[in-house]
């Protein structure tokens, strides 16, 4: 098993705490920009939640 492969296993058993980093990243970042780009920050946020459980669901199929 490769260095990918466990750290794959390590973030698939810790599903909320990789969503609930990307929402502390996001919040971050619109707390920088003074709440001027809210709307793409969020939309982004979604989008790499889902891309995340897209491919730590791949491991289990």
């Amino acid at each position: 098993m490769g260095i990918f492969d466990k750290a794959k296993d390590l973030l698939s058993d810790n599903k909320d705490k990789v969503a609930d980093g990307i929402d502390k990243a996001a919040d971050m970042a619109d707390q920088k920009t003074g709440g001027e780009y809210s709307e793409k920050i969020d939309q982004g946020a979604e989008a790499a939640k889902e891309k995340a459980d897209d491919l730590l669901d791949q491991d289990g199929q």
